[in-house]
């Protein structure tokens, strides 16, 4: 089945910041697949990674097409499908799990074995597999715009970061990272009820991080320790949870030092394939530090992410800076990568 056009035009990625944009065949679907029309597709530091790196050891290998934060209108329905129709507008995951592996089976559906993952959200139309459909697509709420649901996917990672750590009103979390997601911590946080020290390196993309909730927020520029600092405002303790949002090894050894006595790291940010961190372990033993590091999402972490996107929790005009057309993606691209000062881009095919 296909649209009613033959082919569209979509990004194709080649390899290390190799993007070029293509006319390539409308998707085909199966019987239990959908076809969508995307309406907004969202740029994202691990689509930023991609171009970079030129591949994904989990996610993609080139050549393929590129981008997976999106939103769009069903044109097209498999036979099979139910509880879609022709005409909905819909926000879909990147992922869907087997629930049927060793590790669905422990409830790490994210770990699963043969967790399916889908791209090409830079492009005209995009193909969802029957199995996203059937676990992991929404249709999106009538007062939300497109840009606000395809937040959904990056935040449901910080729902389940979130989760992951047992975070609790009146807890002190310290975020290193101000960026996108650094920033979608700072708010869930406050929307738990915590107390938030956001720490990154520019004061210009800290006042951002102060206006989604941060009670206090340390600035690398602004010159002395970060750990210092942070142990200064929590009366010479730590903070009770920290989340590293930034994948760097130093950072990561940062956000240990950064904790209190039994207190709680998630190493959120992943550095790359390779990289070795050197932790102090008489600190880890006898401050009972707990280690955790969070991967991807879950449908049920999609569900809840939509949800507060929904209530306005989180909204798109907090996280969307910038517009272009799906003809200047890699020129986007290019400039992100070349530290871009747009927090996240939407894409309009």
């Amino acid at each position: 089945m296909r649209a009613i056009n033959d082919t569209m035009l979509a990004a194709v990625l080649y390899g290390k910041e190799h993007v070029q944009m293509e006319r390539v065949p409308v998707p085909e679907i199966g019987p239990g697949d959908l076809l969508v029309r995307v309406r907004t597709a969202l740029t994202c530091g691990t689509d930023v990674k991609v171009y970079r790196r030129g591949y994904h050891a989990r996610m993609i290998v080139p050549p393929a097409l590129f981008g997976h934060e999106l939103a769009g209108d069903v044109i097209a329905v498999g036979e099979r499908v139910k509880g879609f129709e022709v005409g909905q507008r819909v926000v879909a995951a990147n992922s869907a799990p087997c629930h049927r592996c060793f590790f669905c089976s422990r409830g790490r559906v994210n770990l699963c074995e043969d967790l399916l993952f889908n791209n090409g959200a830079y492009a005209e139309y995009i193909r969802i597999p029957a199995r996203i459909v059937r676990v992991n697509t929404y249709v999106i709420p009538s007062h939300l715009d497109y840009r606000d649901a395809a937040l959904a996917e990056p935040l449901a990672c910080v729902v389940k970061g979130v989760e992951d750590v047992e975070m609790k009103a009146g807890d002190t979390v310290a975020v290193i990272g101000a960026g996108p997601i650094g920033c979608m911590f700072v708010r869930l946080a406050k929307l738990r009820g915590a107390r938030v020290i956001a720490i990154g390196r520019r004061r210009e993309r800290l006042e951002r991080v102060a206006r989604l909730g941060a009670d206090r927020i340390v600035a690398s520029e602004d010159g002395g320790s970060p750990i210092t600092k942070v142990r200064e405002l929590t009366g010479g303790r730590g903070a009770d949870i920290v989340i590293e949002a930034v994948g760097k090894p130093e950072t990561w050894n940062m956000s240990v030092q950064m904790l209190r006595r039994g207190g709680t790291v998630n190493f959120f940010g992943g550095p790359p394939s390779g990289t070795n961190v050197e932790l102090d372990t008489n600190l880890l033993h006898y401050s009972e530090i707990t280690c955790k590091a969070s991967f991807h999402h879950t449908p049920t972490s999609m569900q809840e992410a939509l949800d507060i996107i929904s209530s306005g929790g989180v909204r798109a005009q907090d996280f969307v800076e910038a517009e272009e057309s799906l003809e200047n993606l890699s020129r986007v691209m290019f400039r992100l990568a070349e530290g871009g000062t747009a927090f996240k881009t939407a894409i309009i095919p």
